[in-house]
């Protein structure tokens, strides 16, 4: 499975996740954050997996980090 962010199947609440938040796209600036929950609905996006992190920024998934939780294992 891609660990670029364009999967939705691969994204799962409590991943460690590098994301493009709207207002840096232009700039490319990742931020990185928990993922709190899925947005996008679709099973995949071309520009990521939009998602909203538990600090409550909202953005496209560019990089999975880490699979987070015990069913990584």
């Amino acid at each position: 499975m891609s660990t670029n962010g364009q999967q939705r199947a691969a994204i799962r609440p409590g991943m460690t996740v590098d994301i493009v938040l709207k207002q840096d796209q232009p700039t490319g600036k990742l931020t990185r954050g928990v993922v709190k929950d899925l947005l996008t609905k679709s099973p995949n996006h071309p520009h990521g997996i939009k998602v909203r992190l538990q600090s409550g920024q909202v953005g496209r998934v560019k990089a999975i980090l880490d699979q987070g939780g015990p069913s990584a294992t």
